[in-house]
């Protein structure tokens, strides 16, 4: 079991974040129009997956708008924000803030992904939502960068990620 923490309280966090160098795991998630996708859907792209419990918090906002802003200077590259919101929260956000560089996905319907990815917060208040983590895969879906941030209530280091876009 991992942990991080929320204001400082420790939270356990089942499953293990994909580690780099490795394939990542197999993804169902639901898209902003009720369709289940998979990361072949997005074949032939760098994914960013921007992992949150919720657009609905102030750190989870920021790093959506962050990402597509970032995202907005890649070549091929795809930022996917997964979380546990249910589409039409996750879009309504998305279009309130004017951000067309990311894909919000679900996981309303494929519980299953919290664990397969390491981000599945239990025995906690917040248990089915998403841990915050940061997954960069390649083209064919190797790990280039993974952060499973320790503090919740922080944002994730978007220089590493960026870098290994960049580099």
């Amino acid at each position: 079991m991992q942990h991080v923490t929320r204001a400082g309280e420790p939270m356990d966090v089942a499953g293990v974040i994909p580690s780099v160098g490795q394939a990542a795991p197999e993804m169902v998630l639901t898209d902003g129009n009720l369709q289940d996708v998979t990361l072949d859907t997005y074949a032939g792209k760098r994914k960013v997956l921007n992992i949150i419990p919720s657009v609905d918090t102030p750190t989870c906002a920021m790093s959506t708008r962050r990402f597509n802003e970032l995202a907005s200077n890649l070549d091929d590259t795809v930022v996917l924000a997964v979380s546990a919101d249910l589409p039409f929260a996750a879009q309504r956000f998305c279009g309130a803030e004017g951000l067309d560089n990311v894909k919000t996905l679900s996981t309303f319907r494929h519980p299953e992904f919290l664990e397969a990815w390491g981000v599945a917060l239990r025995n906690n208040p917040m248990e089915g939502l998403c841990a915050r983590a940061v997954v960069v895969l390649d083209i064919d879906n190797r790990v280039l960068h993974s952060e499973l941030v320790s503090e919740i209530k922080n944002e994730p280091n978007y220089d590493a990620a960026l870098a290994v876009l960049t580099a």
